[in-house]
Order: C-alpha cells, then structure tokens, then sequence
C-alpha cells in the first residue's frame, strides 16, 4: 500500500525511502528509454543527436511491444507509448540544454520519491519517553473523562471521526489517524485504521530488536493504550423497529476488532479497553510505578471475549437470515456474569449466574432479567425454583396462583379473585408448600399482599405461611409495601413472560442437549374420547387443566385435579404406579370425580395404575396413549364407567 503526504527533501529525508524510490532519484529516469547514452563521455555529442535516430528507436520499441503482447488493450498500448515518447522529449530537451536540466530533474525525481517512500512521522516511540493512545469509539461514554486523564499523564491522542471531534470538543488535543497513515477515510468508512502506520504500532513487541528496527525504519510509532468498542450490531439489529439486512451488515465492524485483537494479543506492551467501566482503572494504573501484568491479562481477556460475543451475535442473526433450521452446524451461545452465588445446590460447590445475551433472548422474558425488588440475593436453588414457577404460572390464562418445591409445583389453582387461588393452592400441600416460590400471573395488590403475609398455614391455623420467594408480572405501591414487611428476608421477583418458541438446552458430561422448548398448551392439541363413556363438558376441562399441570411436574408424572384447583400430584417416582398412589393420597377423598392426568401412557392397565385410578372414583384420565397394550386401558376405563382420552402428545421432564 502506498502512502501520500508531504515530506521535506533533505539527506536526513531520504534515508526512510524505499529501494525502488531510492533508485528513482539516483539517475534520470530517461535512461531506461535511452538509445544513445545521456552521459559528456558520449562518442556522439547530444546536441548533434539525429532526431530521426530517436524517432525510429521509439518505434521499434513500440513495435516490439506490439508483437511481444498481441492481446494488450489499447490503453495499455497508449501507456507505454506515452511514457517513450516522455523519454524521447526529455532527450531532446537534455541534449539542447545540457546536464544542468538534468540535474534539476534529478532534484525533483528525489523529491517525488521521498513522497512516495513512507512519511517520516513525528510520532516518537517509547524509547524517547513520548507515550501515545488510541482511542475509536462508538459509544462515548465518559469519554472526556478518559481522554482529559490520558492527557494529564502526557499521552499523545490519536483517535478517528466522531471521536476525534468529541474529545477535542472536551478541550482534548487530538491527532487525528489520517495524520499518521497519510491516507484519507474511504469506502463509506470501512477504511480507516487498516494500515500498517496504526497495526504496526500496536502489534510490535518491544522486546524485540528488529520489530523495533522496523518500526523505525518505516517512521512508524508505538502505541502503549488501545481504546476501542464496536459497532452497536447488537442493539441495532435487535432493536424493535427492525433493520433491513444491508443496514445489519453495514453496522458489522471491522476495523475495530482488528484493533482489539492486536492490542489484547500484545497485551504485554499495550494496554486494551473495551469497557468504558474500565477507565479509572486504566488511569489509576497508568499513574502507578508498577507494571502488574495480570492487570493487563485481565483486559486483555475482556477484550477477546468482548470481540467474541460480538461475533457470537453476527453469527447468529446471519444464520438467520439463511433461513436455516432451529439448530446450526455450529453453536456459540454469549453469556454474561450477573452475580456470583454464595454457593450452588449444596454448600460444598461455588456457584455463578450468567445471563443469556443471545438475540433470540432480548426482550423474551424469563427470569434471567426479573427485578428483584427485596430480600436476600438469590441463590442456586432460588434461581432453578422460581425459573419452574414462573414457567409453570405462566401458562395459565385465567389469574393462578402456583406454589413450587423442589422445582415440582405442588400447589397450583385458578380463580378470578386471585386471594381465592392463592389459599387454594396453599391447601393442595400446606406442608410442602411452606419454604416454597409463590407465582402469580396478575398483579399483587394490596389485598393479595396481606393475605399472603398474615394467611396461616392449614395444618395448625397458626402458623405464617414462609416463602422463599414471591414472583409476579407487577406490583402494585401498596401491595410491594405490604410484602416487605412480611420478612427481610423474602426475595420479591418482578419478571415478564417467557416467550414461546425458545431453544431449550441442557449440559451432559462432555456436550450439550438442543430441543425445543415444550410450549404446547391444551388449545394446540385434541383430547379424543376412546372410550364407551364420553366426558362431562366439567370434567373435559377438568382433564385439559391436569394436563397441562403434569407437564410441568417431573417423569413419572401423575396430577388429580378438579374444578380448576390442583388436588394431588405424584412426581419423579421411577414406575408410574407408585406416583399415582402418592397423587391419590394427597386427593383423599376429594379424587372422587375429579380428572387424571398422566405425562406418559400407562404400560399396564388391569391391576396397575388405570384400574387403580378407576377404583378411587376418579371420573377421567387423559394420557397420551401409543402403548402396545392400550386396548387394556380402554376395555379397563369402560368396565368401570370412566372416560378415557388420549391426547396423542407426551410430556417427559427429566
């Protein structure tokens, strides 16, 4: 790449110029062209050159060229014409004036070639003490900040654009980048630091002789800070109002990573920052004596996992736009550190909680992104219970209240007066709801609140209810003043609906499992009669609300429930016989009527769990059906006057 910019012509000026510029200026450039030699020795006198002499050489050349490159284009013809006929006229002008308009020639050759070589720049290195650093930036935050402390410790400012302009308009003296690479911002901007006068400063290793030799050589200065963040790719393409895919790849940046990239890997002599949240850290450590290298390591590390989930997001939206299936050849996921937890499921193991910055996550609810407006900081198991809540709550249309233990609800119920649903819910399993997540769907007002502070626990009519957490869309001022005197320690969760369509994914040892997230509600399926006995228009919807309270419930999975109000459930037994006693005995009595639900077919129907069922007097039982041996639970089902529906969808959580 060639440079272009002014430099003086003088014997210092000529020692950085290239080989090739260097022979320019050593001789007239007519000699190349010449048939007669220029020289006072010539045999022939040039003021007595014969003009036809020169005329038919220029031709034979241009005949030679002719034949030699048949397939030329007639510009190439005319150029190599034009520049014989120069050397022609400079012959005949050489020959009448004398060596004395050579020499001037030759004056004007050297100057030409000083301007070609690369510019000697007045950017001291490190060696002379002078210390530079670039700063490009998209987002300025605190930028007057930085760029009035890096002047203060005597730094040289080169910044680009809009930078430039910030910093000088924060009273920053500012060299601006085309001063160094002598070479104006092009193509729209995509062109502006890529240059060997700015990635040669960067990448050059200090401790190396002959990088420093080069460097020097070129004219070329170091730089011992690198203030550089991207594009906002990210927020542009996840923005709301949308964005054409010329624009989305128009705000992919380039230079800037490149940037990064140099700088972090040469952490050892540059200084790399990303985060503007990093600025008085860099200053404080620049005004120290010490050279902590684990400080540069640590930046230096951001700023590859920086660049990295930006690439993450590019890659993302650009599979998208292919219109490829859910699950890509390649996978990146970015994810960033919200807190760490004082452990995780057991005291024994260190714990952290990291936010997915996917862009299938912006604006997709969940509670990754809940508020916290009280209580303690959340902790491992917090995060996994409230997470199967909120999930489970949120399915529900009518207002629902859902208590979860273990990530199983355990209470879950549905009322228009919402303090109705809450002490039903608590009913379900008093016991095991005490130290529970309470959810719900609709706002928690100021009634809702109370009831929840002061409602007793059905076991003893004495004792307060205790929660771990409380999670709802909103709060009402009244309602969030009455929660926080219940207890301090009470985490009080504002979150937003998850949205549908998420991918799911879970670790193993050594990989990780993609799926879909099980977002089907009893609006997206058919619950199909097979049996004698078709179901009451009650107990239909009675089995719509157990099944899609067993999806939340882990395998193997059995709900009884009635009237909208969960009354038992059976979770995670290994054979499904033994989770339909456990639902049955939370039921008691009131199993009587009341709809089953089951996650998976049942195996065996005749003295296993269908006819166990149809014997405590449940009135329906939906299950998805496909066993070998499902005529037995229809032939079962209509021996003692039960409706059977099979739903045909299985809902296995493990």
């Amino acid at each position: 790449m060639l440079a272009f910019g002014a430099a003086a012509a003088s014997p210092a000026s000529t020692a950085t110029a290239s080989p090739v510029a260097a022979s320019l200026a050593s001789q007239p450039p007519c000699l190349p062209h010449a048939c007669i030699p220029c020289t006072t020795s010539s045999a022939f006198h040039p003021r007595t050159v014969s003009l036809f002499n020169q005329l038919v050489f220029s031709f034979m050349i241009m005949y030679s060229i002719l034949r030699l490159q048949p397939t030329c284009s007639f510009f190439y013809v005319l150029r190599n014409f034009w520049a014989l006929f120069r050397g022609f006229v400079f012959q005949i002008v050489w020959c009448l004036a004398g060596e004395d308009i050579v020499n001037l020639k030759a004056f004007r050759v050297r100057a030409m070639a000083e301007t070609l070589s690369t510019p000697k720049l007045d950017s001291k290195s490190k060696v002379s003490g002078k210390r530079r650093a670039l700063i490009s930036l998209s987002d300025k935050t605190d930028l007057a900040l930085l760029g009035n402390g890096l002047q203060e410790l005597g730094f040289t400012i080169v910044s680009t654009g809009g930078t430039a302009s910030s910093l000088e308009s924060s009273g920053v003296t500012v060299t601006k980048v085309e001063e160094l690479t002598s070479f104006p911002e092009m193509l729209d901007g995509r062109v502006k630091t890529l240059h060997p006068n700015i990635h040669g400063g960067i990448l050059a290793r200090r401790d190396q002789e002959h990088h420093m030799e080069a460097l020097d050589s070129h004219g070329i200065g170091t730089f011992d800070v690198v203030v550089v963040n991207l594009y906002p790719f990210y927020d542009k393409v996840s923005s709301s109002s949308g964005i054409s895919f010329e624009d989305g790849i128009e705000n992919i940046d380039i230079g800037g990573p490149a940037m990064i990239r140099a700088a972090a890997k040469n952490h050892k002599d540059v200084l790399v920052v990303v985060d503007s949240k990093d600025y008085p850290a860099l200053l404080d450590y620049l005004k120290g004596a010490s050279d902590d290298q684990q400080f540069r390591r640590r930046l230096a590390w951001k700023a590859f996992q920086h660049v990295a989930s930006y690439d993450s997001a590019v890659s993302e939206w650009l599979w998208k736009q292919t219109g490829g299936d859910k699950f890509p050849p390649g996978l990146t996921v970015p994810l960033s550190l919200k807190s760490s937890l004082r452990y995780g499921e057991n005291p024994h193991q260190k714990a952290a909680f990291y936010v997915d910055k996917s862009l299938a996550e912006v604006n997709a609810g969940g509670i990754a992104t809940a508020v916290q407006h009280h209580g303690k900081e959340m902790s491992y198991n917090n995060y996994l219970d409230a997470d199967a809540a909120w999930n489970c709550v949120c399915e529900f249309s009518k207002p629902t209240c859902v208590i979860v233990k273990h990530t199983n609800p355990c209470g879950v119920a549905s009322r228009d007066d919402i303090v109705e649903a809450y002490r039903l819910a608590v009913n379900a399993d008093p016991v095991s709801a005490f130290g529970g997540i309470v959810a719900f769907n609709v706002e928690v007002d100021e009634a809702l609140a109370k009831d929840i502070r002061e409602f007793r626990s059905p076991t003893d009519g004495e004792t307060r209810m205790f929660y771990e957490i409380v999670v709802a869309p909103k709060y009402s001022k009244k309602g969030l003043e009455v929660l926080r005197g219940k207890s301090k320690t009470l985490r009080i969760l504002e979150a937003s609906k998850n949205n549908r369509g998420k991918l799911s994914l879970r670790q193993v040892g050594g990989g990780w499992l993609a799926q879909e997230a099980d977002d089907l509600t009893p609006e997206d399926i058919q619950f199909n009669a097979v049996s004698e006995k078709a179901p009451e228009e009650n107990e239909l919807h009675d089995a719509q609300f157990a099944w899609l309270c067993v999806k939340h419930v882990k395998s193997n999975a059995i709900v009884i429930a009635k009237n909208n109000c969960m009354l038992g459930m059976g979770s995670g037994q290994p054979n499904r016989l033994e989770s339909l006693k456990i639902a049955m005995r939370k039921a008691g009595e009131e199993v009587k009527g009341a709809a089953l639900a089951s996650d998976a077919f049942f195996p065996f129907a005749w003295n296993d769990a269908v006819e166990e069922a149809c014997k405590s007097g449940v009135g329906v039982i939906a299950e998805p059906g496909g066993s070998i041996r499902d005529a037995d639970a229809i032939d079962c089902c209509n021996k003692y006057g039960v409706s059977l529906l099979f739903t045909n969808v299985r809902h296995f959580r493990h």
